[in-house]
């Protein structure tokens, strides 16, 4: 387990994220790993948990708080990092593997003895540990007093370290998305603010470079009747003269983003693996491409008007290119999409983005995360990509991202840094739940159209006079489809296809053999049991054979009971099952404890579950659950 600090703190396996709620623990917890391995009197601690405000009984409060944090630690299964008692206070033991605060200094302290190329690599890696408001769930006036800003200043050293490599070796474009964000968070930071100066001049943009003296200036005058220090009104002079202030970009390649864990034994992606990699036998990453329109969209108007509402109402000039969208977060506004397969996730999210692109002048792009062969782009080749296109964007203002079928919080996190005053769309199978953790946003989880959004799909597409010549017929297709839009999109495509075809023969030819007709000869793509068989692909075959087994079942509802029944396995094992089914988008759920699967899904794992058995594990196997990895077969490393 890894306690994460740089950030809301929380709990992490490498899998799934805990953030830890608000409360007294929360604070005793935040207060001994800023200190680990230090004894941490009790006064202080008294102090962090309860202010000035102390109970009478504060001694006996506090011991009761440690038990507290020790329950929270046996409930996630945390035994290394006990809280030890000794003379006059309480010590926790941590070392870099299982805290990031540790880990990020390891990483300043090794990028320091390394050359530059090697330093931009490892501070990078040690910036991307920091995962949104620092402490922003620690309820404690005294640690957001004295902790937070001493460790908010050691970010900001290693962010400004990483801004003059890149501005001494001519990349002033790449500085430019972390400079804007930071000298809009720290105002009155004068260094970041000459560093934005400089790189702005250097790419063409002096009007914008001397906008941001006047700002800063305005800015200490108002706030500390001060002027600018001396190097700053020396650089205002310099560009207004048209000096030559060094090297200007070039516009070379940009060094990626190093990632977190990147190299398993240091932590640090070498320029020698960077290659390496580059010349990896695998297929090419799918391009970038201009948004491509959704016909005939319908339903979803909940959705798309919070979306919208979203993705435009974070900005108080949506069409000043100079200032970046921060959403509630302080962060870009990100939007995550999830919900079963084919169940029109890409399609909301590109009709979304068709209805703001006015409001993002440096352009809107989709970018697939994952390949037509189902395998996932790793960080690297999807920021490779996003970069290329942007190079061609028309504007230098915010941009929108539909990021399409993501499988993992590490591909979309350093897209969202590579693009920090624009915002995201992101879709996905899966929760994402630890990439809205640490980066907030909004969540929508999509299911089944309601029959009157069915309805009008089919109206829209196949016509509305046919449509009305069947209307009892219509509303039988819809249902036979389960009101799931990729098959009613099919079942729509061969009424265009067979204009004489009645709708009720249409109906009634689909419902004898589901889902295996819900598909066209043409387009591979355009099938739902081969949808639905990739989807099953890319999860660990024993939780894939549980989905086929659950789907088989009579059950209309699923609890976890049932599933124990069924899989032949523990109940606190098949609650883990049904939670990452969940997850993967293969189950809804009802009231609390309680799961429903898609009439599709299941009419397709009763179809699949009726072949010859001989790929079916046998669920009573003592070692099952050890055959249930994490949902997805790819590691967050290997995303890497």
């Amino acid at each position: 387990m890894r306690f994460q600090l740089l950030g809301p703190l929380s709990i992490t396996d490498g899998r799934d994220v805990v953030v830890l709620p608000p409360s007294k623990p929360t604070a005793l917890l935040a207060a001994l790993l800023i200190r680990p391995g230090s004894v941490v009197s009790t006064d202080h601690l008294r102090g962090v948990v309860w202010g000035e405000e102390q109970p009478t009984t504060a001694k006996a409060a506090l011991q009761s708080c440690v038990l507290r944090l020790r329950r929270i630690f046996a409930k996630y299964g945390i035994e290394d990092q006990a809280v030890v008692a000794v003379a006059g206070g309480y010590r926790i033991q941590a070392d870099t593997e299982t805290l990031d605060l540790l880990h990020f200094r390891q990483l300043v302290d090794r990028a320091g003895t390394s050359g530059e190329e090697a330093e931009l690599y490892t501070l990078r890696a040690a910036l991307a540990l920091w995962q949104g408001p620092l402490l922003a769930n620690v309820p404690s006036d005294l640690l957001h007093r004295d902790e937070v800003p001493r460790l908010a200043e050691e970010r900001l050293r290693v962010l400004e370290r990483v801004c003059d490599i890149e501005l001494e070796h001519g990349r002033s474009r790449e500085t430019l998305v972390d400079l804007w964000e930071v000298t809009r968070v720290y105002p009155a930071h004068e260094r970041f603010a000459e560093q934005l100066m400089l790189a702005l001049y250097r790419t063409g943009r002096q009007t914008e470079a001397l906008a941001e003296y006047r700002r800063i200036k305005e800015h200490l005058r108002e706030e500390l009747g001060v002027d600018p220090r001396a190097e700053l009104q020396r650089l205002e002079l310099a560009i207004l003269r048209g000096d030559d202030l060094g090297a200007v970009d070039t516009g070379r390649a940009p060094v990626p983003f190093a990632l977190r864990g990147a190299h398993p034994a240091t932590g640090t992606p070498t320029v020698q693996e960077h290659a390496e990699t580059a010349h990896h036998e695998r297929p090419a990453p799918p391009a970038t491409a201009p948004l491509p329109t959704v016909p005939g969209f319908t339903g979803r108007l909940d959705e798309v008007e919070a979306l919208t509402t979203f993705l435009t109402g974070h900005r108080a000039d949506v069409h000043a290119p100079s200032v970046p969208v921060t959403g509630a977060w302080g962060r870009s506004p990100v939007a995550v999409l999830s919900g079963a397969p084919g169940i029109g996730k890409t399609a909301l999210a590109l009709h979304v983005a068709h209805l703001v692109r006015g409001h993002y002048p440096g352009g809107c792009l989709l970018l697939p995360l994952t390949r037509p062969d189902g395998t996932p782009l790793t960080a690297g080749e999807a920021l490779g990509a996003l970069r290329e296109a942007s190079a061609g964007q028309p504007g230098a203002g915010p941009a929108l991202l539909v990021l399409d079928d993501a499988v993992h919080p590490d591909q979309v996190r350093p897209l969202l840094a590579a693009n920090a005053r624009g915002a995201a769309i992101v879709t996905s199978r899966m929760g994402l739940a630890a990439l809205v953790a640490t980066h907030g946003g909004t969540v929508h989880r999509l299911g089944a159209l309601e029959p009157g959004e069915s309805h009008a799909l089919l109206t829209a597409v196949v016509g509305r006079e046919r449509i009305g010549a069947e209307p009892s017929a219509a509303l039988l297709l819809a249902s036979v489809c389960g009101h799931h839009p990729l098959a009613l999109r099919i079942a729509a495509a061969r009424l265009l296809t067979r204009p004489r075809l009645r709708l009720a023969d249409c109906a009634d030819w689909l419902r004898r053999d589901l889902p295996a007709r819900l598909s066209l000869a043409d387009d591979p793509r355009m099938s739902v049991p081969l949808t639905l068989d990739e989807a099953l692909e890319r999860l660990p075959p024993a939780l894939a054979e549980a989905h086929l087994r659950l789907g088989s079942t009579p059950h209309d509802v699923l609890t976890t009971g049932r599933a124990a029944a069924v899989l032949g396995i523990a109940e606190e094992t098949a609650e883990e099952v049904m939670e990452r089914l969940l997850d993967a988008g293969l189950l809804e759920e009802g009231r609390p404890g309680a799961f429903w699967m898609h009439d599709l899904l299941r009419a397709h794992a009763r179809r699949a579950t009726a072949l010859p058995p001989g790929r079916v594990p046998d669920p009573a196997h003592p070692a099952w659950r050890e055959q249930i990895p994490p949902v997805g077969r790819t590691s967050p490393a290997a995303l890497r």
